[in-house]
């Protein structure tokens, strides 16, 4: 018997420490993400008031934070203070504030604007309107929007404690300000699983918008699995021939040999986790499985020549365009059909700064009519009912 290998055998490695310690922690957190109302009924000793009834996610990020102000939000105040000095000025002499002005100036401001000498209150640039019969005030930017408003319900309350874009963005993907967290789709992935064998439980597309080109990038770590095991991490669908990379066979290689390949893989894979234990190993071994599936369900999920032109022009032109935002809501609709738990879109773009009056049209022109088409096409199908698209 070699002493070393075996007592090496039977320590455990830094992964499966913190795994193992995570693990605990995993489950609660996971229960009261996905469950908080069964939690209170176990207190309360009543029954949950309803049944669950949403099986999967679309969420569409719109990285950048669109001006809510400007597309949902209406604030018809705006146009009655308008040009008016948002803040009070303080006079040292009386050591009062000026009735004058709207907020005291006593906080921090940013960079951008601390130079300013005048802090104007503006009105929106664009007109809203009244749509549907819950009268939900919308921008005339969001038209397509505007015509599904009876099935959307707007949240006007959200914010986070984080000034800069990252650390919010990265609140509002992992419910933490700071990195290494697993994202929502890896928790949906870990705590639910896929309806598909043959894909993953948690893709992500992304899109670049017109409005503001290469501002606010997008980074890996927003789909990460944090401590959870790798296989819940989210697999991103590009636009172009090769949507997932590193999928196709050499030229050449057929099938079989492919097969062959990942078998033989396989078995030594699983010397190496009786070995080790590492449970890493057993996320790799369902990787390269899961990773030869894909080449025949990855090609049937990304092809749009079986839709009709009904629903092509329902979309909109971009939809026949890789990479496009148009084209991945559609693609996330056929993704949500074949059993993928959380599609994830980013669109980037939305941070316009001072270039708003010309930037926000476009990138609504990006997203308006696929986001309203989404909605139309999932609820014609019967899947409304049961995908909660945020």
């Amino acid at each position: 018997m070699d002493v070393v290998e075996d007592t090496y055998k039977n320590l455990s490695t830094r992964r499966q420490l913190l795994g193992a310690g995570s693990a605990g922690i995993g489950s609660i957190a996971l229960n009261s993400m996905l469950a908080p109302e069964a939690l209170a009924s176990q207190v309360s000793g009543q029954a949950v008031h309803f049944a669950p009834k949403a099986k999967r996610i679309i969420f569409l990020f719109m990285n950048g934070a669109p001006a809510q102000q400007d597309l949902f939000d209406y604030k018809p105040k705006l146009d009655e203070f308008h040009g008016k000095e948002l803040f009070k000025k303080y006079d040292e002499k009386s050591k009062s504030w000026s009735k004058e002005g709207f907020v005291k100036k006593n906080q921090r401001l940013t960079g951008m604007t601390a130079g300013q000498s005048s802090f104007p209150v503006a009105r929106s640039n664009f007109k809203f309107k009244q749509h549907g019969t819950s009268g939900a005030w919308l921008s005339e930017l969001l038209p397509h929007t505007a015509s599904v408003a009876d099935d959307i319900c707007f949240i006007k309350s959200m914010h986070t404690e984080a000034i800069n874009h990252d650390p919010g963005v990265t609140f509002f993907q992992t419910g933490h300000q700071q990195p290494g967290r697993p994202s929502f789709g890896a928790w949906m992935s870990y705590g639910l699983g896929t309806e598909n064998k043959d894909l993953p439980a948690f893709c992500v597309l992304i899109s670049n918008g017109t409005g503001r080109p290469g501002s606010q990038p997008v980074y890996s770590k927003l789909w990460s699995s944090g401590f959870l095991p790798s296989l819940h991490q989210g697999v991103q669908f590009r636009g172009g021939k090769t949507p997932v990379l590193y999928l196709n066979s050499q030229p050449g290689e057929s099938v079989e040999a492919r097969r062959r390949m990942i078998d033989r893989m396989e078995s030594l894979n699983k010397m190496q986790l009786e070995a080790f234990g590492d449970q890493e190993i057993a996320t790799r071994i369902a990787q390269y499985e899961m990773a030869f599936r894909m080449q025949m369900s990855v090609p049937d999920a990304t092809s749009i020549s079986d839709e009709p032109q009904s629903i092509l022009d329902l979309y909109g032109p971009e939809c026949q365009m890789p990479g496009k935002f148009a084209a991945n809501a559609l693609l996330a609709r056929r993704l949500a059909e074949r059993g993928v738990r959380f599609i994830q879109l980013y669109h980037r773009g939305w941070d316009q700064h001072g270039g708003l009056i010309g930037a926000l049209p476009k990138q609504c022109k990006d997203t308006d009519q696929a986001c309203g088409a989404l909605i139309t096409d999932l609820k014609q199908r019967g899947m409304l009912d049961d995908t909660l698209v945020i």
